[in-house]
């Protein structure tokens, strides 16, 4: 119990570490304000790409979906960090981890919104079209809201 409380109660590495402790929570935070926007974004593309009528489509974002909630994210960090300068695209460390985690937050969001979206009665969205709404008009005026 002595070790613990040394090693991580102590005040005098407590008093060493914070600055970088504080530093760490400045940008853990300021990659939520930009992860997540971009991923309920994404997610909501991804989800009315789901709905779209265009079967090549549909597809391509179930594959999405489907690979980029299949990898950990920590996987995919290293993936995205070191695969993306090994095909001639060179980026710092905080951008792959934007891309990264934004892709991985982007496919679980898309299914959120593909649930919900599908969740919609048939009715409404007929009630919506006879109204004189075309389809994209119905799905961001009624659908999606």
């Amino acid at each position: 119990m002595n070790d613990f409380i040394h090693n991580f109660l102590n005040p005098q590495i407590l008093a060493r570490v914070w600055p970088q402790l504080m530093h760490g929570l400045g940008t853990t935070l300021l990659l939520s304000l930009l992860i997540v926007p971009a991923g309920l974004a994404g997610g909501l593309l991804v989800g009315m790409a789901q709905s779209a009528p265009s079967r090549l489509l549909r597809w391509a974002m179930v594959i999405y979906t489907d690979l980029f909630r299949s990898f950990p994210p920590l996987v995919l960090l290293v993936f995205v960090y070191y695969g993306l300068p090994f095909m001639g695209i060179d980026t710092d460390a905080f951008w792959s981890v934007i891309l990264a985690l934004t892709l991985n937050t982007a496919s679980y969001f898309g299914e959120v919104f593909r649930a919900g979206i599908e969740s919609i009665p048939r009715g409404q969205v007929e009630a919506a079209r006879s109204t004189g709404l075309s389809a994209r008009q119905a799905m961001a005026s009624v659908i999606v809201p």
